[in-house]
């Protein structure tokens, strides 16, 4: 399968997505973001983490102007699978790839720690793998990963089953980790192409780590 990992000034996991998928038996071609092509006959984008453009307005906000979102943005509309992690969560939201937006974590600080997640909805690529209710330790590493939507929204997410992970405690007892709206981690849009997620998958593939409970999350897509 080939997967291409987008490159953005700040981007700081475009290896670890690299690595990971490489991992999976993936070929996989970094994209610097004034290219303005996906390379041929990719089969998944991934917009990893990091701090684009040092997140100098809002965090993705920049980004989303880059020459080769456009093409990321009709490579989605023709039923491409695109996965946004933390930063790229970021980015696809201020894009319009998917639902709502970013604030800064209620607690104002920088959260760096692995936190549980409880698994929402699997009726898609990304999470088919794991079973509802599934929870899984992933770290997570931000400073806006607050998830707001308005309520008609909230209710469109929740009606069209596109919330996909919560944060919960290990016993599956949903919390709140950093203030979103209804415990939010992860989402997907209508037509189940477009992920994303704040805490990072990618970081959590060998025991060495701290987890493997992203590999199936990651091999899910490649299908």
């Amino acid at each position: 399968m080939k997967v291409a990992v987008l490159q953005f000034p700040g981007t700081n996991c475009e290896f670890d997505a690299k690595y990971a998928f490489e991992k999976l038996g993936c070929e996989v071609f970094v994209v610097w973001h004034k290219e303005s092509k996906l390379p041929e006959n990719i089969e998944l984008v991934i917009v990893p983490g990091g701090f684009s453009y040092g997140d100098y307005l809002r965090s993705g906000a920049i980004a989303r102007f880059a020459n080769i979102m456009e093409d990321v943005k009709k490579f989605a509309s023709n039923g491409g699978k695109v996965l946004g992690i933390c930063n790229g969560f970021q980015i696809l939201l201020e894009a319009g790839l998917l639902p709502g937006a970013m604030k800064r974590n209620d607690t104002l600080h920088f959260i760096s720690k692995y936190h549980t997640l409880k698994v929402i909805d699997n009726n898609n690529d990304f999470l088919r793998l794991l079973n509802i209710a599934d929870v899984v330790n992933l770290p997570v590493a931000h400073h806006d990963g607050n998830y707001f939507i308005d309520e008609v929204g909230l209710k469109e997410l929740e009606k069209n089953n596109q919330i996909l992970l919560k944060y919960c405690t290990k016993d599956g007892e949903e919390i709140s980790m950093n203030g979103s709206i209804s415990n939010i981690a992860g989402i997907c849009n209508k037509e189940r192409n477009v992920f994303g997620l704040m805490p990072h998958p990618e970081r959590a593939i060998e025991d060495i780590l701290g987890s493997t409970d992203g590999v199936n999350m990651l091999k899910g897509l490649l299908k």
